[in-house]
């Protein structure tokens, strides 16, 4: 049966995903989720208009003229602390002494900084400058007003926007929940980090690269577990995991060798294959099942081929399950150097982009389906596209890249 494209593989994965029900949680504990609503402001901000300085609230009119040599004097009216009102309207001839934050008295439209004024012995305040109405205030609603739509469904809640939200009086936030999240690493020649290994053993990464990348999409890893390529005690392993998460990721065991178990595994205990194989290289072997109410993530066990089909199909089921779809920035680039591929395939290779004066170019790093370290400092992957088996070097290719993605409200 021929192997199903990328595009088609995502989408019928991701059309069997449904969000996870939203919850209300306290704003501490909103932070990297994303919003199942859309927020609209509660109030204006600033509530009111009120002092961006130190210094005195005046007429600004009554300011006209005034210099280091030639001050303009006015009697001092009290004084106005932030979080406290004006014990009355500012009047002709007076001056308030003002902090930053405090509401501007009535009667006063600038304030002039402390460091443009001096307080006199006498009960009055010498102003050495001349200020235009509006000056170093903040104006109610200025940053925003009452009714804005703020936030769109979608908006993953970073630190700025808990900020915005906090302001508002907000005290909790509707989000989608993290992720519930097994991970099975599988293969008789791994050895545990710390342990002696033999030079034909492998040390097990995976555990840990791939509890770290679903860590980083928003999911919650409750626990990691290896197993040998054995029957029993794969099932087993499967049936303890998928028990207690919401999502299952395995690597290892995922291709078509004698000892390659996991995908017999899943289907001996019902699991149903959303997509088995994908025209991906490195990892053509992945697979999306439904176990139960588990979803189960197939992976490669080669840490490169893993982690690319992770992040194409992996990490977009774990954002889904939040009610968000990630739009990556793509640009064109020239690769520095040609390459020969299956022509049938999608290549994903871990690219640097280097900007020159004719233009963007790619530069491919040192890889291969069992290498990761190609992965450090990569910027993103250059897309090499089926149809075509030679790429010269300066020719143009997508780069999709990492960094800044946009997120935007997933459909149901």
């Amino acid at each position: 049966m021929p192997l199903i494209s990328l595009a088609t593989a995502r989408q019928a994965v991701l059309d069997a995903i449904r969000p996870a029900p939203a919850e209300a949680v306290p704003l501490p504990h909103a932070q990297g989720r994303f919003l199942a609503a859309a927020v609209t402001a509660s109030r204006s901000l600033p509530g009111c208009d009120n002092s961006a300085m130190d210094g005195w609230a005046v007429r600004a009119q009554e300011t006209q003229g005034a210099t280091r040599s030639h001050p303009v004097r006015l009697r001092i009216a009290g004084t106005v602390y932030a979080g406290a009102l004006p014990a009355r309207a500012l009047q002709p001839g007076e001056a308030a002494r003002i902090f930053t934050g405090a509401p501007l008295p009535a009667g006063a439209d600038a304030v002039v900084r402390q460091e443009a004024a001096r307080a006199e012995e006498d009960g009055q305040v010498s102003l050495f400058i001349t200020v235009p109405p509006g000056h170093d205030i903040r104006r109610a609603g200025e940053e925003v007003q009452a009714g804005t739509p703020l936030f769109a469904a979608g908006q993953r809640v970073e630190p700025a926007v808990l900020g915005v939200l906090a302001s508002l009086g907000e005290a909790t936030a509707r989000v989608r929940p993290a992720p519930r999240v097994a991970v099975l690493a599988t293969g008789d020649e791994l050895i545990a980090p710390g342990q002696p290994a033999l030079p034909h053993q492998v040390y097990e990464s995976n555990l840990l690269l791939m509890a770290a990348l679903a860590r980083e999409a928003g999911a919650e890893v409750l626990s990691t577990a290896r197993a040998r390529d054995d029957d029993a005690e794969l099932r087993a392993a499967v049936t303890r995991l998928a028990s207690g998460a919401g999502v299952l990721i395995t690597t290892g065991g995922a291709s078509v060798g004698d000892k390659d178990r996991v995908k017999g595994t899943l289907a001996a205990l019902g699991a149903r294959f959303l997509v088995d194989g994908v025209a991906l290289k490195p990892g053509k072997p992945v697979a999306v099942a439904h176990l139960g109410g588990t979803v189960v993530i197939v992976l490669p066990g080669n840490p490169g081929a893993a982690t690319v089909a992770w992040d194409q199909l992996g990490r977009p089921v774990l954002l889904k399950l939040q009610g968000v779809h990630e739009e990556r920035r793509r640009v064109r680039a020239r690769l520095t150097e040609g390459r020969h591929k299956q022509a049938g395939l999608t290549y994903l290779l871990s690219a640097q982009v280097e900007h020159r004066q004719d233009g963007a170019w790619a530069r491919l790093r040192p890889q291969g389906a069992g290498q990761i370290l190609q992965n450090v400092g990569a910027e993103g992957y250059a897309v090499l596209p089926p149809g075509q088996a030679d790429f010269a070097e300066g020719d143009a290719v997508e780069v999709e890249l990492f960094d800044r993605p946009r997120y935007v409200a997933a459909g149901p």
